[in-house]
């Protein structure tokens, strides 16, 4: 049953970062984004995989839900990652605005 809380609170978050990532491309501005923000919820992320490495090398983890939930925990790393990177260049084109 954990496991499938866990994935579903993992699916549910990876659902918001392709509007968050849609949303920085074609805002072309990094105003209202915080980059901390970000770099902290990837830490959380990472913090996350290794727990579930920590399991498997236990030999507790298992079972086709924990496996999704550890894919989702990538996948959402690569969504923020890029999210991360439209602000860098957010700010690049807010510094050549003048905003």
């Amino acid at each position: 049953m954990t496991d499938l809380l866990e994935a579903l609170m993992i699916i549910c978050f990876g659902l918001s970062w392709p509007f968050s990532v849609y949303k920085s491309y074609a805002a072309r501005s990094a105003k209202g984004k915080s980059l901390l923000f970000e770099v902290f919820i990837e830490i959380g992320y990472v913090f996350g995989i290794i727990r579930k490495f920590i399991l498997i090398a236990n030999g507790e983890g298992g079972g086709w839900l924990f496996y999704l939930a550890l894919v989702f925990y990538f996948v959402n790393m690569a969504l923020i990652f890029v999210d991360m990177m439209l602000y860098v260049r957010n700010v690049k084109l807010d510094r050549a605005a003048g905003r």
